[in-house]
């Protein structure tokens, strides 16, 4: 799904051209590179990075390898642009940030909540110290017993509801606070036998400044549920993904969708490249929310040793 989303934000850009797709089998990756008109395609990602025509790669690839493709691009002085996750472990994410630094590259990742014109508007505030933040509730719920994607397409791995979809919500929670994360409070129980995944979670995030934010999410969920409840001296906001609104005590508006935020995304790294300039939501501003989620992985390994995660190699 993400690879047609960036495919279809870049295939009408005049500054930009569709050089290369790597895929992982031939007939599927040929079939997409026809489709969407990229002048070559492989499935070696290696044999595309030493191409100097190419300037640029966006990694959409299984959250698992995301550490491995972006170091691989980076090495080759390729900018890139990351789907969420940034990688699976903050010793990961930290070595593909200081990778980039050290080559001087630009190095974006996929949050496409930061994208929003009303939540833009609202960072502002909270910048001038027009308005603050006191509690934020997010909500991650959906129905995905099988190791099915958004679009019914059948996965070759497994997705996580800690590092991939709650991810968002913190993200844009820790970015909204931007405060020291002073203590974190977490559940998950045990991998399901038929996924192989914790199914359900919670945890909470406490600031220096004694705010607070609660993420909670289940793949059990028969309702499609992607929100955020926030709570300032102010004013309370409901930022609802799936019905495509903000809400406030006064007003409601419309925001983007998630496929047309991943367009912003798409056209803010493009920009990026050309003016050599920091992404909206740079790897290095990641960072904080990628602590937070390492430091309740350790929380779960620590309780559930004998098991693993499809897509982590380490546990306890």
């Amino acid at each position: 799904m993400m690879g047609r989303w960036h495919s279809e934000a870049l295939i009408n850009r005049s500054d930009c051209n569709l050089h290369t797709l790597v895929g992982r089998k031939m007939d599927t990756t040929a079939a997409f590179a026809t489709e969407f008109g990229f002048e070559n395609w492989t499935t070696n990602l290696n044999d595309a990075l030493v191409n100097d025509e190419i300037d640029a790669v966006i990694i959409a690839s299984p959250s698992e390898s995301h550490t491995d493709h972006a170091s691989a691009c980076l090495s080759q002085n390729k900018h890139i642009l990351v789907e969420i996750p940034l990688a699976m472990s903050e010793n990961d994410a930290e070595l593909i940030v200081k990778l980039a630094k050290e080559k001087k590259l630009i190095l974006g990742t996929v949050q496409p909540s930061r994208f929003s014109d009303g939540i833009k508007k609202l960072k502002k505030r909270l910048r001038k110290g027009e308005e603050k933040i006191r509690h934020m509730v997010g909500k991650f719920y959906t129905h995905r017993l099988e190791n099915i994607g958004h679009t019914g397409y059948k996965r070759s791995w497994t997705d996580n509801l800690l590092w991939h979809h709650t991810l968002h919500l913190l993200d844009l929670g820790i970015w909204l606070l931007d405060q020291p994360v002073r203590h974190i409070q977490s559940f998950m129980p045990a991998s399901d036998l038929n996924t192989g995944t914790p199914m359900d979670i919670f945890y909470g995030v406490e600031t220096e400044l004694d705010q607070s934010l609660i993420l909670t999410g289940s793949y059990y969920s028969k309702q499609q549920i992607h929100e955020m409840l926030i709570v300032t001296d102010l004013e309370t906001y409901i930022l609802d993904l799936v019905n495509e609104k903000l809400i406030s005590s006064k007003t409601e508006e419309s925001i983007p969708s998630v496929q047309e935020a991943n367009v912003r995304v798409t056209d803010d790294f493009v920009s990026a490249v050309k003016n050599r300039r920091e992404t909206f939501a740079s790897g290095q501003s990641l960072l904080p929310s990628i602590r937070v989620l390492q430091k309740i992985q350790k929380n779960w390994d620590d309780r559930n040793q004998k098991y693993s995660i499809p897509g982590r190699s380490e546990y306890g």
